[in-house]
């Protein structure tokens, strides 16, 4: 159940006692066509306009099934619409590339300053969330929430890095196959990696 819980902490449409093969497909519809059309269309500008259309639709029919737009798919779809746009606008793909990269930086932002403004730290917020109704819900000490925080702080932070390093490095088309597989193997590498280390505090006392 830790890896599940981490797991919907990243991808919050989805419920923590079970993955439901349409939710599933709704968080990843807009990223997978946009490398469906780029292969199909050699087309970075094709593949971009097909994402920008998808995201927001994506949003929509996440709402139809779960009766709610979470915070990240929203910051998301914005900076696809605004970069992407930007993109469009200028003729300047490499606007877009840095599109994960700006996820990412912010994203790191938010959590470490969640260190230090508000009660709990933003990935003890995002899990106890996502475990409220499980039937082992993580409960952690203060400073294994700090360890599990930083630590998302760390993995946004390289991402981001290793995001342009690959938009700056290497050719349009390993970049869109990066953004698909790369990012996203990285991610549930890490969030298995994770689980494991959460699993040995699973009977820990309360957060504190």
């Amino acid at each position: 159940m830790v890896f599940l819980q981490l797991f919907a902490a990243i991808i919050p449409s989805l419920p923590t006692t079970a993955i439901y093969p349409m939710q599933l497909l709704v968080d990843f519809l807009p990223i997978v066509l946009f490398f469906a059309a780029y292969v199909m269309s050699n087309d970075f500008f094709v593949a971009l306009v097909v994402l920008m259309v998808a995201a927001p639709f994506a949003m929509g029919i996440q709402w139809l099934l779960t009766k709610k737009i979470n915070k990240i798919s929203t910051v998301s779809t914005a900076l696809v619409i605004v970069l992407g746009g930007g993109a469009l606008l200028l003729d300047n793909k490499m606007i877009f590339l840095w599109k994960p990269t700006v996820f990412y930086w912010v994203a790191a932002v938010v959590f470490l300053a969640s260190q230090f403004v508000g009660e709990r730290p933003i990935i003890q917020r995002i899990m106890e969330s996502a475990s409220k109704d499980a039937d082992a819900p993580v409960q952690l000490v203060r400073e294994q929430w700090t360890i599990l925080n930083l630590s998302w702080v760390i993995f946004f932070i390289v991402g981001g890095a290793l995001n342009i390093y690959v938009a700056y490095n290497y050719p349009e088309a390993t970049w869109v196959k990066f953004k698909l597989f790369g990012l996203l193997g990285l991610t549930l590498a890490f969030v298995i990696a994770q689980s494991f280390w959460l699993a040995r505090y699973m009977d820990s006392k309360p957060s504190e």
